[in-house]
């Protein structure tokens, strides 16, 4: 199932019950007033966030949702039943925005409830209106309309390490030795055209599509997934040891993380997050250089790790260190 990170869906809350108008009459008297029940709250529309980072791709048949309408009023002064409120749930990270009022919910824990629209209040059936000068009252009020909306959602990734870096920098294949994520791995550029998840103890990694020079301006497949790494805690950042300038192709990442505007410039933006730098695909190089170019890594005032895949002993000092760092990396915040 592909990845859906953007959806415009339509909510609407339930109307409210009319109320009506009812008569009560007791055996033996002629007339014992007025008994009209009120009618029935419409039901409120929540987002609710779940961990299902698929939960979007389940809505592309379905875009329409609706909270149940009060139920009328009935005789001898029963009110109707409230309507049922609609949760709609969403994937952990994802951001909504109301259309109409512009109005912007973002969902950060699973579990959290957001409530979005208003159902209508149930009308007043006609023993509201009974007063010393109006016995016989023939008034009932009709339930109001309640809030409707058309959202558009986006999701961005939370994730604790987001990888990245160009096309064919060995992301995929260290989530899947780190993970076990069964990511897809291919020697050719943008394999990866959805973001992968990995589970390393207790944290996520994903693996976001490669990156290339101008996809902050829509070139290859980056752009679109460029959202996901604003809600990461650490950007891994892989730079192939196989390539011939490592310091080049690590700055053509950082120039379009730097471009993007995704996030507001009080923020920090993307180019501040925390970084480490993984040098991948070590067997292409001798020690001595991969020596230097760690040195030329470390002077950016970097973190850096030189991993192999094909090397047991690489794979779990990084696998060791990382979860030391991140035990030490603030969490994400709202």
């Amino acid at each position: 199932m592909a990845l859906i990170d953007k959806l415009t869906i339509y909510a609407r809350a339930g109307r409210g019950g009319d109320g009506v108008v009812r008569w009560l009459h007791l055996k033996g008297k002629e007339f014992s007033g007025p008994a009209g029940g009120n009618g029935g709250d419409g039901g409120d529309v929540y987002l609710r966030a779940v961990a299902d980072i698929d939960q979007l791709a389940r809505y592309r048949g379905a875009k329409t949702f609706y909270a149940e309408n009060g139920a009328p009023g009935e005789g001898r002064n029963k009110d109707g039943r409230h309507g049922e409120d609609l949760y709609i749930d969403l994937p952990r990270g994802s951001i909504a925005i109301n259309k109409t009022t512009g109005e912007k919910y973002e969902l950060v824990t699973t579990g959290e409830t957001l409530l979005i629209l208003k159902g209508g209040r149930g009308g007043a059936g006609n023993r509201v209106f009974k007063s010393s000068v109006n016995r016989s009252p023939e008034t009932a009020l009709p339930g109001t309309k309640g809030e409707a909306a058309d959202l558009d959602i986006e999701l961005r990734l939370i994730a604790d390490v987001g990888l990245i870096g160009l096309p064919n920098a060995g992301k995929s294949t260290l989530l899947n030795t780190l993970t076990r994520a069964g990511a897809k791995v291919g020697a050719y550029a943008f394999t990866t055209l959805e973001p992968n998840l990995g589970a390393l103890a207790e944290f996520v990694l994903a693996d976001i599509p490669g990156l290339i020079e101008d996809a902050s301006q829509g070139k290859g497949l980056g752009n679109v997934f460029l959202r996901h790494i604003a809600r990461t805690r650490l950007l891994a950042h892989c730079v192939s040891l196989e390539e011939k300038d490592p310091m080049s192709n690590y700055k053509v990442v950082r120039s379009e993380l730097q471009k993007w505007s995704g996030l507001p410039k009080q923020a920090g933006g993307l180019e501040n997050k925390d970084e480490i730098i993984v040098l991948t695909k070590s067997d292409f190089r001798d020690a001595l250089e991969i020596k230097e170019i760690s040195e030329s890594f470390r002077s950016l005032g970097r973190d850096v790790f030189v991993v192999s895949a094909i090397d047991d002993e690489e794979i779990k000092k990084f696998k060791d260190d990382l979860v030391k760092l991140l035990r030490w990396v603030p969490t994400q915040e709202k």
